[in-house]
């Protein structure tokens, strides 16, 4: 008989940040695979878009309103959360922001505590939420969205890639924590993908062309090629890895 290790049959997985992107791809993987998904973001209606295809498609979706950069908006959503589940297996940490691309010492405070509430305290209580409700079921998986920016910053993203270079090393730090709790905590690293947070990138032709001449693929990757990751991840496939941070950029680090 065949082992299926990217079975997600019997789990529940929220994806932040999954009315789009590489949230929206994961969302819809995750749930191809068995996972019923709860698919989160700032609006509603974008979520219930992602949830109705996922529902379409034969597989189990809901749609809830969270801003992670309020803490008053995580405690509910986990608070809904424990009401209709009482569970949770697997949590993306996916929802980012980057307001502000020029140089670092032109940042305003605005957009530097705006980042860091979405990107940085937002995935850290996400995680102990996610962590603590695990904690008392057995155990999960973390996985979180960082970028290759969080190892080598790129020009006018300064900010940005502070936050998701302490992504990493909060990774690791859940990682050792929580693994007597039967909780796995990895990240992917992606490098320039076709989202609309990377609006910015796309739209300056010679930033884009320089950006691409540094990839030896020669080319940004799609969304959904950032969800395989996500799914080994999650999966049994991985059942031991923890603290491991994934470079998915198409060669761009080597």
């Amino acid at each position: 008989m065949p082992t299926r290790l990217f079975d997600l049959s019997g789990k529940l997985a929220l994806v932040s940040g999954g009315s789009r992107g590489i949230g929206a791809a994961v969302a819809r993987l995750l749930a191809e695979q068995g996972a019923e998904v709860i698919v989160a973001s700032r609006k509603l209606a974008d979520c219930e878009k992602v949830a109705e295809s996922i529902r379409s498609a034969g597989g189990k979706a809901t749609a809830r309103t969270c801003h992670i950069g309020r803490l008053e908006d995580i405690d509910r959503l986990f608070e809904e959360i424990r009401a209709d589940w009482g569970r949770l297996d697997i949590l993306v940490n996916n929802a980012a922001t980057n307001p502000y691309f020029g140089h670092i010492l032109d940042a305003d405070p605005t957009a530097f505590q705006k980042t860091v509430d979405v990107n940085l305290r937002g995935y850290f209580f996400m995680s102990a939420a996610a962590g603590r409700l695990m904690r008392e079921t057995g155990g999960g998986s973390i996985v979180n969205t960082a970028s290759i920016g969080g190892l080598r910053p790129g020009a006018g993203q300064g900010i940005y890639a502070i936050t998701k270079a302490a992504i990493i090393h909060m990774t690791r730090t859940f990682a050792k924590e929580c693994a007597e709790h039967n909780i796995r905590c990895n990240a992917i690293l992606p490098g320039l993908t076709r989202t609309r947070l990377a609006t910015a990138l796309f739209e300056d032709e010679n930033n884009y062309q320089r950006e691409l001449a540094t990839i030896p693929m020669r080319r940004p990757a799609e969304p959904e090629e950032m969800a395989g990751a996500v799914l080994y991840l999650v999966s049994d496939a991985a059942s031991y890895t923890t603290g491991e941070c994934l470079v998915v950029d198409g060669g761009n680090s080597l």
